[in-house]
């Protein structure tokens, strides 16, 4: 008897429908063909063992197993549900072979027959709406996940058995059901650190508003324990809340890359990713022999942190230079080519020398002629052209520590930031793809960051007596338009642009000598 059912391969961010053609008949054998990787051969073991928990089990006869197209490669232990349930209809050991094609059926198995968490439980679901499926069959662990996606019915499960229970039509599963755009809007705020908790560095949370309000990439060098990592996780709470759209395709990436939490739904806060130094260019943008997404893609549309950014290898580093220009990461193979978005904010932490006490108010550097400099270098100047905003952070005073004077909460700066937000949401809505300042072209600059016969000369001031270096010029163009966006000015001020070149210190001539 000849059976098909229904399961999916990820290909990037998207699921690929696959046809598992089962086929028993009379002889003795077991083939599984249609380009299996070991994880799926070795699922023959795991069916086997965990029907005979429940009294089935894989008939001694010819057993024909073709997974369509043959020229995917079928990867994990993802559709050991799948293969099961072909293998148990085309036998006749259960009902259900005028079901079983109304759904998309997959999960992992355990020898006694529970079932594991997949990847990819969102665009599974996608995809079989596309395919005009009832619904899809799933370890109820990501049910929650999948139930996100609408007119689908979703069935989340725990073991084997009720999946043959609902097959034999002796129990009906019960559908799960969530309210996406309710549960998106109650979790919107849910930030776990606030712009309340940091005491004094007054100029730092402005750099970091003006930041969140143009979407420029930013830097922080100072000493160690001056509060540039507890400055940066709180970036995330002051930036504009996601859309659903947004919320959608950040939750399809974690949902690939298997990073959603069990029994979770709609990411709703915008994601904030700090990886480790010791991190591999693959690791960073994404890839592999099978390709995933990388941090840089985890971090879509939220924020990408590199804390001590000097300590990264140099080809880590420079891989992110393409991303960060294009805003997606495209990874190719021998036969195919995947995408994957990679819009995020960059914010980078570094102390200013080794020891870490240049600059520093009391404490001498002990760095030797020329270290500073050398160590500075570490950090190519193409990525560092890609870094808007230089900001130098110094240590809080035991005044400020100890003052009990009431400081902004990060929603009073967010409210400032999505007042901005909407007034370049409103001038470059003829642009597709362009929302913030900082993604201004060099035309676009021209256009939009006109500045008076005083600012053009302040500007040419602060060239020659600063040493700015010629990158400086565009970039202090749009922090200053993002500033007179944040005061609510159509026109760009002397005192925007007098701002935003303060913003400029690691293009200082004179920085680091």
């Amino acid at each position: 008897m000849l059976v098909r059912t229904f399961g999916c391969a990820l290909m990037g961010c998207a699921a690929i429908p696959i046809t598992v053609e089962v086929n028993v008949e009379i002889g003795v054998n077991f083939c599984l063909v249609g380009l299996p990787d070991s994880a799926v051969k070795e699922s023959q073991q795991r069916v086997d063992t965990a029907l005979k928990c429940y009294g089935y089990k894989i008939p001694g006869k010819k057993i024909v197993i073709n997974m369509a197209p043959a020229d995917i490669r079928k990867e994990g232990s993802a559709y050991d549900l799948t293969l099961a349930v072909g293998i148990l209809v085309a036998s006749e050991q259960i009902k259900g072979a005028d079901q079983v094609e109304d759904y998309i059926i997959m999960g992992e198995l355990s020898l006694d027959g529970t079932l594991q968490p997949i990847r990819g439980a969102l665009p599974l679901a996608i995809e079989a709406r596309k395919m005009g499926k009832k619904g899809v069959i799933l370890p109820i662990q990501n049910a929650r996940e999948a139930a996100i996606v609408s007119n689908i019915d979703v069935l989340g499960v725990e073991n084997i058995k009720q999946v043959i229970d609902f097959f034999d039509q002796q129990i009906e599963i019960p559908k799960t059901i969530v309210n996406t755009r309710k549960e998106f809007q109650e979790s919107l705020n849910e930030y776990e650190f606030d712009f309340a908790d940091v005491k004094g560095q007054e100029n730092i949370k402005r750099a970091l508003e003006i930041a969140a309000g143009g979407g420029h990439n930013v830097i922080l060098i100072g000493p160690p324990g001056s509060g540039k990592t507890m400055l940066a996780k709180r970036l995330p709470s002051i930036l504009p809340p996601l859309s659903l759209e947004e919320a959608l395709e950040t939750t399809k990436i974690h949902s690939v890359a298997g990073k959603m939490g069990r029994y979770s739904s709609l990411i709703s806060v915008r994601p904030f990713r700090a990886p480790h130094h010791t991190i591999s260019d693959v690791a960073l943008v994404g890839g592999g022999t099978h390709p995933q997404p990388g941090e840089i893609s985890l971090a879509h549309n939220g924020v990408l942190f590199l804390d001590e950014l000097p300590e990264f290898k140099r080809t880590v580093l420079e891989v992110m230079r393409q991303p960060l220009e294009d805003r997606y990461v495209s990874i190719s193979r021998s036969k195919y080519s995947v995408e994957f978005p990679a819009s995020f904010m960059f914010v980078a932490a570094m102390n200013p020398c080794p020891c870490g006490n240049y600059n520093h108010p009391t404490i001498p550097c002990t760095c030797g002629q020329g270290v500073v400099q050398k160590y500075l270098n570490k950090v190519s100047g193409p990525l560092m052209d890609r870094i808007d905003i230089h900001v130098e952070v110094v240590p809080v005073s035991h005044e400020e520590l100890a003052s009990q004077a009431p400081v902004e909460k990060s929603d009073q700066i967010r409210a400032r930031v999505v007042a901005a937000r909407g007034i370049q949401k409103k001038r470059f809505q003829n642009y597709p793809g362009l929302f913030a300042n900082a993604q201004m072209s060099s035309r676009q600059v021209r256009k939009y960051c006109v500045v008076s016969p005083a600012g053009k000369a302040l500007l040419k001031v602060a060239m020659e007596r600063l040493g700015l270096s010629a990158r400086a010029y565009d970039r202090i163009l749009k922090v200053a338009r993002t500033i007179a966006d944040l005061d609510n000015s159509e026109n760009i001020q002397t005192e925007h642009l007098a701002e935003a070149i303060n913003f400029r210190s690691l293009d200082r001539d004179s920085w680091g000598k």
